[in-house]
């Protein structure tokens, strides 16, 4: 029950990294695998910022066969000298938060860690910690668990552990099984982050290894060309319409670095680095770029004639579709939003980006008209298609006027409340029916969906937008849809806060779910980035014993456990399916909020995620059989 009176004892202060360890997403974004490969990323980033201030040339990143990892570089290594407060520079990095380096320029012109809890985060959620510094021909040591120290200072300094040629840092961490849901690095997401800081610093070299496996894998990252070989490398598997154009500049301090390819194809794919990180969600950088880019190619479509007085200006969509693009800039003094660094904020990056676009790709295109024009071509392509799918948009979305429910088999629930409410997305009449007797109507809203729904990744636009289930379910949510020549979706009308898809433990399931994965990915991708996309986890089987509990299970390795530790004899059912469930049955084991297991859907590499998904669920068959073969051994059979 809540305290009933609020008071000053009713203050809490945490000290030291309990904070950390209380509210870990502040920090690190989430306690899934996105946050937990984080823990990685805070440490290299470090290591690149070493880089950056021309001390470091090789980052080593190891996942060592015991689950923890290993990050070492050969920079000027971490302070171990006596700090004013009276203890070790490097104690201070580790145990406290906002102590580091860069706060000012002294030791750092521009750094990607600046909000100095990087060090002490990844310390905090770690099981254990050690610190390694080579300095002065001697190698110090320093260890931590949870955060604590357990290495006894000697006048405030860090002991002597040996002696060593050169300098540099090397941290070995095991994160915190008490703290995230897994602890197993997800070894293609931290490569691909590694390739990209790779491209980014065209000096450095990254040795990366995997040491969990029976072969221990070494891949080594270091390429020459930077984001020039970034884009080609992106674009590879494409055809292309140019070749690669390479821009850069400076303008009060800040340093602006960007290159882009046009492609035989109708998407875009802009990314944006700021001191090396990637924000995933853009920001003023991106914003300057795009608005200064668009002013060119109108400017010259008038000026050549392309477009008539009559005619209205290419959008932003249009002159960009076919884009691969990074733009990639150096600001001593960047503000993030969040800890995560997902977003750049300030305002002044956006003047600079768009005064260097203009000024060298106006030099650029006086001086490559053929280029210029077929970059205006892409543009005149994709603002013919915009025009059409609009009147096709407006006669299927306005004039047709769908009501809330437009075949008929919405069971919507009973609040207004989006905040509250949730949707279940079940496949087949049979679940639906189950399921719309298990729901509690107060909140929890099903919408069964007829078989596989239409794979979006092969389907034209009007082809989308024409399929009755997919129809359904932008009806049902109420946000709209977004598409490569528009935006018509606003997060703010979504009328569900959690959309939950419901499918069989199976196969055919698991199929289901990917399509609709697909769907929101390519045409809702909001709706996973702000976490509004949950899937369901019926259990596979149900033990009853001859004496004791029943028990749900999940899965295969579920089953094996409960054989393992249950004695005696017990019946056990298989579901096949949802349809095989009772309403109470459905309600205790997948639509209860207390009892039921969701999982949340979630993207830590954008640009992964948008390779993955055309791969695997596009025309083009020899990459996907290759992806196949490579990870077959990762597979979860269902036998």
């Amino acid at each position: 029950m809540a305290k009933t009176v609020y008071d000053a004892s009713s203050i809490t202060v945490l000290e030291g990294l309990e904070a950390v360890r209380r509210r870990p997403g502040m920090y690190i974004g989430s306690v899934s695998t996105r946050g937990l490969n984080h823990l990685i990323y805070e440490i290299v980033d470090n290591a690149v910022d070493e880089h950056l201030a021309g001390f470091c040339d090789t980052i080593h990143v190891t996942l060592e066969a015991d689950g923890s990892a290993t990050i070492q570089d050969n920079g000027r290594g971490i302070p171990v000298g006596m700090h004013e407060k009276g203890v070790s520079a490097e104690r201070l990095v580790f145990t406290t938060l906002h102590a580091g380096g860069k706060f000012d320029d002294s030791a750092y012109k521009t750094s990607g860690g600046l909000h100095g809890v990087g060090s002490s985060v990844v310390n905090a959620l770690s099981t254990y910690l050690t610190v390694q510094v080579k300095n002065g021909g001697f190698i110090y040591e320093d260890r931590y668990e949870r955060g604590n120290p357990m290495v006894e200072l000697k006048d405030g300094l860090l002991p002597v552990v040996g002696k060593a040629k050169g300098t540099g840092t090397k941290i070995n961490f095991l994160p915190d099984d008490t703290i995230f849901d897994k602890i197993r690095f997800k070894e293609d997401e931290i490569k691909s982050r590694m390739h990209e800081t790779a491209y980014l610093n065209p000096a450095l070299t990254i040795i990366f290894e995997d040491k969990r496996k029976e072969e221990a894998e070494q891949v080594t990252y270091h390429e020459p060309d930077g984001i020039i070989g970034f884009i080609r490398d992106m674009n590879k598997s494409t055809e292309t319409v140019c070749d690669v154009i390479y821009f850069k500049g400076e303008n009060e301090g800040i340093s602006v670095e960007g290159a882009f390819q046009y492609m035989n194809e109708f998407h875009e794919n802009v990314l944006g680095f700021c001191n090396n990180i990637y924000n995933s969600e853009g920001g003023t950088h991106l914003t300057g770029f795009k608005a200064a880019f668009t002013n060119i190619i109108n400017s010259y479509a008038r000026e050549l004639n392309i477009l008539k007085e009559k005619d209205t200006n290419f959008t932003g969509a249009d002159v960009r579709n076919g884009m691969t693009a990074v733009i990639s800039i150096k600001h001593p003094d960047p503000r993030f939003e969040g800890q995560t660094k997902t977003k750049l904020d300030n305002q002044d990056a956006s003047k600079v980006v768009s005064k260097v676009t203009s000024d060298e790709l106006v030099r650029y295109f006086d001086r490559n008209l053929e280029t210029l024009k077929n970059i205006i071509g892409c543009a005149e392509k994709a603002a013919k298609i915009r025009k059409t799918e609009e009147k096709a948009k407006t006669n299927m979305l306005s004039k047709q006027k769908f009501s809330f429910d437009s075949n008929g088999k919405l069971a919507n629930c009973e609040s207004k409340d989006a905040s509250k409410c949730e949707i279940f997305i079940v496949e087949g009449d049979s679940a639906g029916g189950s399921a719309k007797s298990a729901r509690n109507r107060a909140f929890q809203a099903i919408l069964p969906i007829r078989g596989k729904i239409l794979n979006v990744e092969k389907a034209s636009i009007d082809k989308v937008l024409a399929n009755a289930e997919i129809k359904t379910m932008i009806n049902a949510f109420g946000c709209g849809f977004s598409e490569g020549y528009g935006n018509d979706f606003d997060i703010s009308k979504l009328r569900y806060d959690k959309i939950i898809i419901m499918a069989d433990a199976d196969v055919d399931g698991a199929h289901i779910s990917t399509l609709l994965l697909t769907l929101f990915y390519r045409f809702m991708p909001e709706l996973i980035y702000e976490g509004h996309v949950y899937i369901a986890m019926p259990p596979l089987y149900k033990a009853m014993p001859a004496r004791g509990k029943e028990e749900y299970l999940y899965d295969d390795n579920a089953l094996e456990r409960y054989r393992k530790r249950h004695k005696g004899p017990f019946t056990l059912q298989r579901y096949k399916g949802l349809g095989e469930m009772d309403a109470s049955q459905l309600w205790e084991t997948t639509l209860n909020p207390e009892t039921r297991i969701l999982k949340l859907v979630e993207i830590e590499d954008a640009r992964m995620a948008s390779e993955v998904t055309e791969m695997l669920m596009g025309s083009d068959v020899p990459p996907r059989k290759a992806f196949i073969y490579e990870h077959a051994t990762d597979a979860e059979l269902d036998v």
